[in-house]
């Protein structure tokens, strides 16, 4: 395991973070990089101004039973938030939130992450492991990679970030993502389950303004779906994609949802209309069950498994009941059709 970490980077680490810090806040520096149209007109931090890095694969590799490796990027990518609104992201791999991670319980992880950041360190932070953050959440430094290893103990569903100061902006400007460990025993319904799907909460905000991201409210609020295995409907953070491609399942199905609210900032009240949720497994944990709720609070960060059985042909919205949220693009479509595949059918909205 290698860790880069020296002296002179420190110094450098500070210097970059303040200059951040000014880029995101125009009061702070009046005469930094050029305006830039990506959600609201902004400060660029100069050299990201005409970057667009091409999506990186996630690299995830089982060398042992009870052991995996995780390649990841730190990259600036385009996202499409709106139709035709790009927001120069920061991201991991290129996606806003990021790729979906699964693991299972009692894993070592073996994590490295490459900053292809020409400009800025950036670092990751998994809730779903035990670490020192001090050494194991580390800056990595533009053009360098670092590499870390710990355990995943316990079963979840569990956001991952970027942790270097201002960790708001950071995430914020979009350094989410989700990260599955998958109990070692199972869920006691897997042998009941016909459909799986992972949704992901996040905010848009002005683009990489500090003060908006503190003192603000989000001027998007977006579902995205992850792709749990090839041929998943993945997205990056668009409001709309999942009422313009709905989720499909078929009459009797009973349906299971990972659902991760990353904020920054907002809660989430998550609900499906027109079922009730037969279990729920709070931040994903089997022994966190709760039964025939028909919403779910996440904090920013929480997450939860929910199973449900849809037992009539139609669209089922899927919203956060803060409405004022919804009404800003958190909304998600499951059409369910007598067999499973899509009629065609306009879908019911919210």
């Amino acid at each position: 395991m290698k860790k880069f970490l020296k002296f002179a980077s420190v110094i450098v680490t500070s210097v970059m973070v303040l200059s951040a810090c000014n880029s995101a806040n125009p009061a702070l520096n009046p005469q930094s990089s050029k305006v830039a149209k990506a959600n609201t007109a902004s400060q660029v931090i100069a050299p990201h101004k005409d970057l667009n890095q091409k999506p990186t694969p996630v690299n995830i590799e089982r060398v042992g039973e009870h052991e995996v490796n995780i390649d990841m990027t730190a990259q600036i990518t385009d996202i499409e938030i709106t139709k035709g609104n790009m927001y120069k992201a920061w991201t991991f791999n290129g996606e806003a939130p990021g790729p979906i991670i699964v693991v299972n319980e009692g894993d070592t992880i073996n994590f490295t992450l490459k900053n292809l950041d020409p400009s800025i360190p950036h670092s990751m932070d998994f809730h779903a492991v035990h670490a020192s953050p001090s050494k194991d959440f580390i800056d990595i430094m533009p053009n360098e990679t670092g590499s870390f290893t710990y355990p995943a103990n316990n079963p979840g569903v569990f956001m991952y970030h970027c942790g270097t100061k201002p960790v708001l902006a950071h995430i914020a400007n979009g350094m989410h993502g989700t990260i599955i460990v998958k109990p070692k025993d199972g869920y006691p319904t897997d042998s009941e389950i016909d459909r799986e799907f992972v949704i992901v909460q996040n905010e848009w905000y002005k683009y990489n303004d500090l003060n908006d991201f503190t003192n603000g409210v989000p001027s998007q609020v977006v579902f995205s779906a992850k792709a749990l295995k090839e041929g998943d409907l993945n997205t990056n953070g668009t409001v709309g994609a999942l009422v313009d491609t709905p989720l499909l399942a078929k009459v009797g199905d009973k349906v299971r949802i990972y659902i991760n609210n990353v904020g920054p900032n907002e809660v989430s009240s998550f609900h499906v209309v027109g079922t009730v949720f037969d279990n729920v497994y709070i931040d994903g944990n089997p022994f966190n069950l709760m039964k025939g709720l028909q919403t779910v609070m996440l904090p920013a960060s929480g997450g939860a498994v929910v199973e449900f059985t849809v037992t009539k042909e139609g669209s089922y919205p899927i919203v956060t009941h803060q409405f004022n949220h919804a009404t800003k693009g958190a909304v998600a479509i499951l059409k369910v059709t007598k067999d499973g595949l899509d009629d065609g059918s306009q879908a019911m909205s919210h």
